[in-house]
């Protein structure tokens, strides 16, 4: 679907008739890092998930786009698809989408997986970490949908010049003065050995959402919630609950 010029790769499916699910991924990654947890709610609720523009297979925006333009983007996709008032689900940088868009538009509830919110708290260099603690997530290979290779596979040095103006945009913008305009019941989930967005930023993100909740997963890392999924499930479950409609 073309939005704000850009053609935007997603898939759309599940129970039609229950509350949207939209689950956004994190940088350098695409729709099967977060299909896993759509899959176990499509039974319920209508599952959206989309590969954020310049990723994956969606076009990359032809000028250098703001978290606004990514925000504003998925409201236009969502519209026309007759989605409003979602439950959003987002790691990292697709968290700190969610957390934007919570700021400006309806969501019924927000889930954070490991999102940043401040300046510079999310830096290229640590690429190597991430797949290094990658590698060892017990199962991450074994998970459906799940690959190595989809974990940090466009950073700042290998992305072309728009991503990497754009990655300098996003690690530079400090959200933290729009927190407070979120309304919705907000979750946030958060591994104790976060090398990315650290713990502490997750104890400060909760005090500065009204009606939010902080579940950490001791000695887990920036990818908590692969490396617990099971426990991530029966939390976002739990979370979500029975009101779907």
């Amino acid at each position: 679907m073309v939005v704000k010029d850009v053609d935007i790769n997603y898939i759309d499916y599940g129970n039609k008739d229950g509350k949207a699910i939209v689950l956004l991924h994190g940088w350098g990654q695409n729709i099967q890092m977060m299909q896993g947890i759509g899959n176990h709610f499509k039974e319920t609720n209508r599952i959206i998930i989309l590969d954020l523009p310049g990723f994956g297979e969606s076009d990359e925006p032809k000028s250098v786009w703001t978290l606004d333009d990514y925000t504003d983007a998925l409201k236009e996709l969502l519209d026309k698809i007759n989605v409003s008032n979602p439950i959003i689900i987002g790691h990292s940088f697709g968290g700190k989408i969610g957390l934007l868009y919570a700021t400006k538009y309806d969501v019924y509830k927000l889930v954070c997986l490991a999102s940043p919110f401040k300046k510079n708290v999310f830096k290229p260099s640590l690429k190597a970490k991430i797949l290094k603690t990658a590698k060892k997530i017990p199962g991450l290979n074994k998970l459906e949908g799940f690959a190595k290779k989809h974990i940090g596979s466009t950073d700042y040095k290998n992305a072309g010049e728009m991503m990497r103006k754009i990655m300098v945009e996003h690690v530079n913008y400090d959200i933290s003065d729009k927190l407070y305009k979120i309304k919705c019941p907000t979750l946030l989930i958060w591994g104790t050995l976060d090398k990315a967005v650290s713990i502490n930023d997750a104890y400060e993100l909760e005090k500065l959402i009204n009606n939010c909740g902080l579940v950490t997963y001791e000695g887990c890392s920036h990818y908590a919630y692969l490396e617990r999924f099971d426990q991530t499930i029966r939390v976002l479950k739990s979370f979500i609950g029975d009101d779907n409609k």
